[in-house]
């Protein structure tokens, strides 16, 4: 990548967190910290779950247009080596860039972050969406089938064969749903709280397609969250609430409430894969609390809502939150 002379020395450590990437922290000769991915084609999970390492390029095109849409909102990138399925980036240090998912552990539940998270995942999805010739370059329907659709819904289907129907049917819904360019993985262990507002990772996902995977896959995990730190509940579904809000008021690329159906149908599917898919939250280890999440995302499954606020009403009810 040119980032340092042939044969010079750096120090490194490996960084722990993710599944599917070596994650490396690197010192280089003149002071400089970045931070070095290599794409993995087998994860880190208990399943044999496989995916293309060309999606490294496709991450790297996302961080160019995340800092395009909003400045600040991604690591700058510094490099990429396209043989290797490596990039470079720069090292945003965890004193002042906590992760948020261990806020959220903590039961620190900051609704104003929330809302600002939702406003910078719209703010890329519009600037994306008045740009489509973008689409061109993110030809990744294939890496985002495999290493979302299939091990999130289709697997859960397989799971709940009874269920396979309506979660293959949202599956296809959100794979024909071509709108705009799509992070993939937008979870609390990819959100930095910077001194300046959130700061997105990992978006080896990349995808142009369907704007409500995003804003579904992010509420599902503060549902999540409300059984992993029970006392901050109420407050993880106030961010939940306010998350939604902002980023729904940030959408101009399509109807607002046809956007919201997709995401209010996919989230219960992507609530009920975290712990029946092939990627289970790794906090929800009691089968009780494994079955509270069953038992609302398959009602929620059986007779569908269009609204988000339905969903979050069925879960607080069965939570009392």
């Amino acid at each position: 990548m040119g980032l340092i002379a042939p044969g010079a020395a750096v120090q490194g450590e490996a960084l722990a967190g993710g599944v599917s990437s070596d994650i490396w922290h690197l010192a280089l000769p003149d002071g400089q910290e970045i931070c070095v991915k290599r794409a993995l084609p087998k994860l880190k999970v208990a399943a044999d779950w496989r995916a293309p390492v060309v999606r490294n390029i496709y991450e790297a095109r996302w961080l160019k247009e995340a800092d395009r849409a909003l400045p600040g909102a991604a690591p700058k990138l510094l490099g990429q080596d396209e043989a290797t399925g490596a990039l470079a980036m720069e090292f945003l240090s965890p004193a002042d860039h906590p992760v948020w998912k261990a806020r959220l552990r903590d039961g620190r539940a900051d609704v104003a972050f929330a809302a600002e998270v939702g406003r910078r995942i719209a703010a890329i999805h519009a600037h994306a969406a008045a740009n489509p010739g973008l689409a061109a370059a993110f030809p990744t329907d294939e890496i985002f089938h495999a290493i979302r659709l299939e091990p999130y819904l289709l697997a859960t289907a397989r799971a709940h064969p009874d269920l396979a129907a309506v979660l293959q049917d949202t599956a296809a819904v959100t794979e024909r749903s071509k709108r705009t360019l799509v992070h993939g993985d937008v979870s609390p262990k990819n959100i930095l709280c910077g001194p300046a507002g959130p700061v997105f990772l990992d978006a080896e996902c990349a995808w142009w397609g369907d704007p409500a995977f995003d804003l579904a896959f992010c509420l599902n995990h503060l549902l999540l969250k409300c059984l992993w730190t029970p006392r901050a509940a109420a407050a993880f579904m106030a961010c939940f609430e306010a998350l939604a809000a902002r980023y729904l008021g940030g959408v101009t690329w399509e109807a607002t409430d046809a956007l919201e159906a997709r995401a209010a149908r996919l989230l219960p599917g992507l609530f009920l894969a975290r712990v029946d898919g092939k990627s289970p939250v790794e906090y929800l280890t009691e089968e009780h609390d494994k079955n509270r999440v069953r038992r609302v995302a398959r009602a929620l499954l059986t007779k569908p809502t269009d609204r988000l606020m339905a969903v979050r009403a069925a879960w607080g009810e069965e939570i009392g939150a």
